[in-house]
Order: C-alpha cells, then structure tokens, then sequence
C-alpha cells in the first residue's frame, strides 16, 4: 500500500496537530470504521475545514491508542472518496468540496455590509494607527519583560502603564494623580460598567447624564441598577443645577459629546463643588485645535471627580485600552468591580510607548491631519450658506437642522447614495431639553483617500434637501 501521504518526510520530532474525534461502536475489529466514518462525518459537517490539515498517521495512532497501519488504511480510503487530499511532502488534507451541512448559526453570520462612505462620530482614522512604531515597542518590550509580568497580574492594572500615565495625565491634561489611584480598564463602557457598579454597591441610586449623549452609556449605567435623570445641555454646556439630587453626574466636560460646547468655567466651579460623585468622561482631550486646551475638571476636585480617558481615539478602539483616576475614598470599590482588564503585553507597550515619546508624536501628527479635515469640512459647507458647531475640538462638528423630519430625510437620502451620517436624535436621552434636529458629522472616521468623496456625496445630498430646510 502507498504510504508516502502518511509518512511526511522531515516531519520526525516536530510537533502535529490535535484532533479530537469520537469514534462510534466498539474497538477490535471495528475500529477502522469506527475512525473512517468519525472523520468522514467532521468532513460532512464542516467542522474539519477545506484544507485544514490532519495530524499524521503515526501521531493520530499514538492519540488515539490504536494501530498506526488502521490510521494509515483509513486515511488511504478517504482520499480515494474525494474526502481528503494528500501529496507528498505536504501531509494530508481535508479536500475543497462543495458543502453539504447547514449554514452558520446567527452569531457567526458576517454583519451587513459596511457603508461605503462613513460620516458617523465615535471613530478615529483607522488607518493612522502608527502600526510600524507600535510592533517596534511590542517587540522592545517583549525582549526586556521580566517572565513574571507575563503571569496574572493586579487587576487595577501594571504598575508600568500607572506610572506612565500618572506623568503624561498631569503633564498634558493637568489631572492630579499619583500611580496608585489609577485603574487600568477595557475602554472607556469597561471603565463606566465598573464605576456604575461600585456607586451603586457604595448605595447610589440616581445618575444625571446630559441629555445628549451615547445611548450605550445610559444602557450600561442603568443595567447596574441607577436610575436615570437627563439634564439639559446648552451653549454653556451642561446644567449643572439641574442634577441637584443625584447621586452622581456623568458630564464631558472640555468638549461635550456630541454637541461640541465647552463647559463654562463657572459652571465648572459649580461642577467642583457638586455634592455627588463626578464622572469626567474626557474622551477626545487631546485634540484641540482653535484654542488652548481646556485642563481636566479633575484637577478642581481630586476629592470627588473620577477621571476617565481612553487610548480609542488617539490610537484605536480594538486595543480596549482605558483608564480611570479615582477619589481614594471611592478605590476600594472600584477595585472590588474589577474582574478582568486589558492584555497585560498591550499595557507594557503603551506604557514604554508613552514613555519613548512616541504617543506624543502621534497625538501632533493626528491632531494636524485632523485639524485639516475640520478645516475642510467647515469651508465646503460655509460655501453653501451652512455653518457647524462644536469645532473648536474633537472629531465631530454639529450641523443644526429645522426639525427631526429633516434630519431623518437627510440620513436616509444620504444612505442611498453610499454614505452613512448620524443625526442628535439617536443621542437624545427621553426627557425635556432635548429638542434640536442636525447632523453630527464625523471627520475621522474615513481613511484619508475616502475623505474628499465623502465631503463631495455630504454636500450633494445637503444640496438637495436645501428646500426641505430653509
């Protein structure tokens, strides 16, 4: 018998695959078709995929406690059936064939197709992720690191990424930290999840949020069992007043998501001498462009305001890489929340990528490429009599509408043509002061080369809904 598909030559002493089978019916005699028919069956069902490769005949036999010869007789005459391919050299294989199994269930059906174009906030460029500079740090990293930070480690986060980020917080954004009051969390949702919860275990029961907002906050705020209480947002920002009673206030401070406006300095001042707990969610402080940066709220009351801020828009979401600076008198709860964080690797490389200098150096260099889109973005509409608001900052700016109607024709009849876009109705929290109709158009998400096409479609459909606003 033709053996040469089973005995793959300069494979001895490396390590195969694992492959768990069930074999029906009793060993002996029947264990060749015992292990036929269990392969045949994976092949059918699609659980051994299309050139997925099978362990050798020799190492299949060891695993399974049977003669090496059944392995190789059985694999023979799957080949002969068109299940499996082998040639000489590359090992055995399961064959391409049309499938014959049922379809993946719901969780693994691919998502509905992505707009072309995308106009909608809440995302950077992702394809200004330094990648390069970042596998050089990873790889610095994983030449130095001492194997036993590659172990379970504290689940407030590594010491490395606390220190680091206790110098570039006070530096850049003038929040007062010191190491040990720094949580390291899963983004931004993990960091508010956690905090919910530790407010509600401390007794809280009421949260004010701004009356606009992510929908995704308030959801995860209230499935931690506090109530919600909206309170308007105007030119000033939010008002503050308004939360009297509650006991705690979640607020975007220096650059209010997504209307834009800044929290006035008075109102700041009241925000400081709040009787309740402060979540200062600073999502975009960095990017400032048309003004000097407004510091943390934090900073006027370290007493009684959790900072929070995130590497999602400075470097990308799919890092989940977030932290919290936390009251001392609030610590222990918070600590007691944390379950699980984020990769203890990716919190070395931030932490030796902050301290190089090379998160700074991608803070200016996207700060400039994003204040050249703003730019852009506001000139191509100020050129057909519309202006946006909120663009002093961040990744988004605010197109104000007439009405819901339309802000909802507008999305829709940009949708038919590619492009995705976002309107406040689907930040608005139910609840009184929460009636303006616009667009709230973001910048960063395209990649560069898909900018200017998506700026072209924006104005064209604004073109045609001119009559409908005005």
């Amino acid at each position: 018998m033709e053996e040469s598909w089973a005995k793959i030559p300069g494979q001895a002493g490396k390590a195969s695959v694992d492959l768990h089978l069930d074999l029906p019916g009793p060993h002996g005699s029947r264990v060749r078709l015992g292990l036929e028919t269990a392969l045949r069956d994976a092949v059918r069902t699609g659980r051994l995929g299309p050139g997925m490769r099978l362990p050798s005949s020799r190492a299949l036999a060891a695993d399974l406690g049977i003669a090496r010869n059944t392995v190789a007789e059985v694999y023979s005459q799957l080949v002969a059936e068109g299940w499996l391919t082998a040639r000489t050299g590359a090992g055995t294989t399961v064959a391409e064939r049309r499938a014959t199994y049922p379809g993946p269930g719901p969780l693994a059906r691919p998502q509905a197709a992505a707009p072309r174009y995308d106009l909608r906030p809440g995302v950077p460029d992702l394809s200004a992720f330094p990648a390069g500079a970042w596998l050089a740090t990873a790889r610095k990293v994983l030449d130095a690191v001492p194997r036993r930070l590659l172990g379970y480690h504290d689940p407030r986060g590594l010491p490395q990424l606390r220190t680091a980020l206790a110098g570039y917080l006070a530096r850049a954004r003038g929040v007062a930290a010191d190491p040990g009051r720094i949580v390291i969390c899963a983004g931004f949702a993990h960091g508010l999840a956690v905090t919910c919860a530790a407010l509600r275990a401390s007794g809280a029961a009421t949260l004010a949020v701004e009356a606009y907002g992510h929908q995704t906050h308030r959801d995860l705020a209230r499935a931690q069992g506090l109530r919600l209480r909206p309170v308007p947002v105007d030119g000033s920002g939010a008002v503050i007043g308004d939360a009297d009673g509650a006991d705690a206030v979640l607020l975007t401070p220096s650059h209010q998501f997504p209307l834009g406006v800044t929290l006035h300095p008075q109102r700041r001042r009241e925000a400081a001498r709040w009787g309740g707990v402060v979540i200062e969610d600073d999502y975009d402080g960095e990017f400032r462009y048309d003004r000097q940066p407004v510091g943390a709220l934090q900073a006027l009351a370290p007493d009684h305001v959790i900072y929070a801020g995130t590497a999602s828009k400075s470097l990308v979401p799919a890092l989940r890489l977030g932290w919290l600076v936390v009251p001392p008198r609030l610590l222990d709860a918070v600590a007691a929340q944390l379950t699980a964080g984020p990769s203890g690797l990716d919190q070395l490389t931030l932490a030796e990528f902050i301290d190089s200098g090379g998160y700074d150096r991608q803070i200016r260099r996207t700060r400039l490429a994003y204040r050249r889109r703003r730019d852009r973005l506001a000139a191509a509409l100020h050129r057909r009599g519309r202006h946006v608001s909120g663009i002093a900052a961040g990744l988004q700016a605010v197109l104000e509408l007439r009405g819901a109607g339309t802000e909802r024709d507008l999305i829709a009849r940009a949708a038919g043509h590619g492009l995705a876009l976002a309107g406040l109705e689907s930040f608005r929290a139910p609840g009184p002061g929460a009636d303006r109709a616009g667009l709230v158009i973001g910048y960063g998400r395209p990649a560069e080369h898909a900018y200017t096409t998506a700026l072209a479609r924006l104005c064209a459909v604004l073109d045609r809904v001119t009559v409908l606003d005005r």
